[in-house]
């Protein structure tokens, strides 16, 4: 074990009882579990049969058991690597009986969902949006075991979440399908209930290993507990710091709640990190030393290369996407490969600028996750609608779409013809004086709009129309954050500043929906492309050169983190990103966000740059 540190070591030559080690970023903890194993193996003579090493993606499992393999050099390949649903589906295949038929595919799930919504009346614009958001609040009730009768929804409101969440746990045990935390809740339930269950499964596995444990949930952890009662031979390695799953229900305070569970329990620190340069490291640790719920550590970089962070602060957006366009060509020209590049940001909306500047400039990239094409939004389209007019379209079902929004109380049945015709529709409210200076006000501001600028034009359907108001009374009336909703519209008018007329701006948003249609069905196929994906994709990947555009206050730390666990869970994030830089390592905010003035984000006050 020459290559490894004194630390590693320790970790690797552990022998039995609980041991939790926590691991900084880069500090080689994958090294660790794998030799671990293998030493297990060779010097206790623990058969590979016993051991259990669980993690939470399949891929990370398959590299775990890969990298073992070749250590082990094709010998003892019983042991076990799983990730936690495989491991509960397995012990419930055993109990009930269960099949893969059993689990619930997602078409059905949203399918399911989306019927169970529209009986119970519940109105939605981005339907898509809503059954994703109500799928994830569904399983953060389940994974954390909260009574929905007490549960408040941000999607919706509490009755119309509990109806739907009633009927939809019903419904699901009536096909006897299970989803992926019914594998959690039910595994849990059984090993509580069934103590010769609970039992069996911890003699078959007594030496049990979990990776990632700053990731874990509550539920998991209760299961994982019971696993290691009797014989107590758990090995946990993780960072108290890298953990940013709240929402899946992960919580920092586990890895204290574990050292009070097994009070017995060795810890260790593998400090040493073998993948950032020194400044990085010491930036990215005096940032999360403002947190106070952690372990403390003092981590220190292997690597001592200078300059490798710089920040800037841009004019907006705009200046800081033709930037990082200018950095990366710089960083290819001069040999270096788009693929060890990445760009990360705080939300998969924020990327749109910037890709739309890397389309421009025909750099390949990849996104790492959907990218919500905000040109396609129900606002963007009903703004559309009204330009589509305004130029000459009278089709029927335009006017529908805008007809009332502002509200004018113009009814569907006012429209016979499939092409409108305004003199006829002012015929058909000849004895209603109001409605017919409606009409012709829509005709007046329709006229007007034609004549300016996509900006101008934007600004004149929020503002003198009144689709402003509108789209405020429909946050208000559907319980949605107004936020949500302004943050398209403010990005239409910072997409429109760029076009001088009508015809150059609709050339620009059909490019772009082009090439992000192309860029789904390419990304498989790319090798060398920058990467574009969210703070939370990036966790476990390095990148040679690394962008984190937009730490900006409401976004990083996000608008919607209010609590004291909330901001320290955004500067984590922060964190994470930092740490994925093997050499570069840029940062940046911008004085406006989309068209409004912002400020910089407080995090970058605390590694003490300049906030002018």
């Amino acid at each position: 074990m020459r290559n490894y540190s004194s630390s590693q070591i320790q970790a690797i030559t552990a022998g039995d009882g609980p041991c939790f080690c926590i691991a900084g970023p880069g500090s080689g903890k994958t090294s660790v579990i794998i030799n671990r194993v293998s030493y297990l193996i060779s010097h206790y003579q623990v058969a590979p049969t016993k051991i259990l090493v669980v993690t939470f993606t399949k891929a990370a499992a398959m590299e775990m058991r890969n990298r073992y393999e070749v250590t082990a050099k094709g010998q003892n390949r019983a042991v076990t690597f799983s990730t936690f649903h495989s491991l509960f589906f397995t012990i419930l295949r055993h109990a009930y009986h269960y099949k893969v038929e059993n689990i619930i595919r997602p078409d059905v799930q949203y399918a399911y969902l989306r019927e169970i919504a529209r009986r119970h009346h519940v109105a939605v614009d981005q339907e898509t949006d809503f059954l994703k958001s109500l799928l994830e609040e569904i399983s953060l009730v389940k994974n954390q075991r909260i009574n929905p009768e007490n549960y408040y929804a941000k999607c919706c409101s509490q009755d119309s979440f509990r109806k739907i969440f009633m009927d939809y746990t019903q419904r699901m045990k009536t096909q006897r399908l299970i989803d992926f935390d019914d594998m959690q809740v039910y595994t849990l339930e059984l090993l509580k209930q069934r103590p010769d269950y609970a039992k069996a499964w911890a003699d078959k596995y007594p030496y049990l290993m979990i990776d990632e444990f700053q990731d874990i949930s509550t539920i998991q952890y209760e299961i994982v507990k019971l696993l290691a009662s009797i014989h107590k031979n758990i090995f946990v390695v993780g960072d108290d710091d890298q953990s940013i799953y709240r929402f899946r229900g992960a919580s920092p305070m586990l890895c204290f709640q574990f050292l009070k569970d097994f009070p017995k329990a060795k810890q260790i620190t593998l400090s040493e990190n073998y993948r950032c340069p020194k400044s990085v490291v010491e930036l990215a640790g005096k940032l999360i030393s403002h947190n106070e719920t952690r372990f403390e550590k003092n981590l220190t970089a292997v690597k001592d290369l200078k300059s490798s962070v710089k920040y800037s602060l841009y004019k907006n957006q705009f200046d800081e996407a033709k930037a990082i366009v200018r950095k990366i060509q710089e960083y290819v020209k001069a040999g270096g490969k788009y693929e060890e590049i990445a760009i990360l940001f705080r939300t998969n909306k924020q990327p749109s600028i910037l890709t739309e500047c890397l389309i421009r400039n025909n750099i390949p990239f990849r996104l790492k996750e959907h990218l919500p094409n905000i040109y396609e939004h129900w606002i963007s389209e009903d703004i559309f609608t009204y330009i589509r007019i305004a130029l000459g379209s009278r089709q029927r079902s335009d006017f529908y779409k805008i007809m009332n929004r502002p509200l004018r109380y113009l009814s569907r049945d006012s429209l016979d013809d499939a092409t409108v015709s305004f003199e006829v529709w002012m015929d058909y409210y000849e004895e209603q004086d109001w409605m017919m200076e409606r009409i012709d006000k829509l005709q007046g501001d329709l006229r007007m709009l034609s004549t300016l600028s996509p900006y101008a034009g934007v600004m004149y359907i929020l503002n003198v129309i009144g689709y402003r108001d509108y789209i405020r009374e429909h946050a208000c009336e559907h319980g949605i954050a107004i936020e949500e909703l302004t943050d398209v519209t403010d990005f239409l008018l910072s997409s429109a500043k760029e076009a001088k007329n009508y015809k150059e701006w609709s050339k620009q948003i059909e490019h772009y929906k082009n090439q992000i249609e192309q860029k789904v069905k390419q990304d498989d196929a790319m090798k060398d492309c920058v990467s574009v994906m969210t703070l939370h994709s990036s966790k476990g990947l390095e990148y040679p050169m690394v962008f984190i555009p937009d730490i900006n206050e409401g976004l990083l730390p996000y608008k919607k983190a209010t609590l004291a666990e909330e901001i320290e869970e955004e500067r984590r994030l922060l964190y994470v990103g930092m740490t994925r830089a093997k050499e570069k390592l840029f940062l940046s905010a911008s004085k406006k966000i989309l068209h409004h003035d912002s400020e910089p984000s407080v995090f970058l006050k605390e590694m003490g740059f300049s906030m002018k």
